[in-house]
């Protein structure tokens, strides 16, 4: 069966034509961003759960949360400070708002939805956003960073979190970050 004006050329003409049209529109997008960047980012983050001030507060859990000692299905919001240093009174260089989840029966392990914020600095007004499994008795946590905003617009990249300080009787911790990103 012959169809009229598709020819095995007429489609491949289209199709370089396309082509075409899709490598303008993806130069003139990386024209107007500009080149990729790669940035690194050290702070910390202050999770205070007991105590006067506290940053992060609990507002659901599952009927059966306290019988699990991973405390499954706790469910806190968070407002945490971010220094760039250990100490609280360090220079604040923005907040981590977001929420965690117990999310695992039978080890110590959160779902984290973390937005980063920015208050000072050269990102002051940008943001970071964090999604994943933080498994907070490992050394080493590896969270991917999924998107940003301001400096860091379509950003993508990874976060490494490690334990500066952990208080057993209150639950408050200082966790150190690494993050690095790729953005435009």
């Amino acid at each position: 069966m012959i169809m009229k004006g598709y020819s095995p050329v007429n489609i491949t003409m289209a199709a370089v034509v396309l082509l075409v049209f899709l490598y303008l529109a993806v130069a003139e997008a990386k024209v107007k961003l500009g080149p990729e960047k790669v940035s690194h980012l050290h702070f910390y983050f202050h999770d205070l759960v007991g105590g006067k001030n506290v940053t992060a507060v609990e507002v659901a859990s599952a009927p059966t949360t306290d019988s699990y000692f991973t405390q499954f299905g706790l469910v806190r919001v968070m407002d945490d400070p971010l220094t760039e240093e250990p100490k609280a009174t360090s220079k604040l260089v923005g907040r981590a708002q977001g929420i965690y989840v117990s999310s695992c029966q039978h080890r110590v392990q959160l779902l984290m939805a973390t937005t980063f914020i920015f208050e000072s600095g050269k990102y002051n007004g940008s943001t970071l956003a964090m999604v994943g499994k933080n498994a907070v008795f490992d050394e080493v946590r590896e969270m991917p960073i999924l998107g940003g905003s301001g400096l860091f617009r379509l950003a993508r990249g990874y976060a490494l979190a490690r334990t500066h300080s952990f208080d057993l009787t209150s639950g408050n911790a200082v966790v150190q970050y690494d993050v690095t990103v790729l953005h435009y």
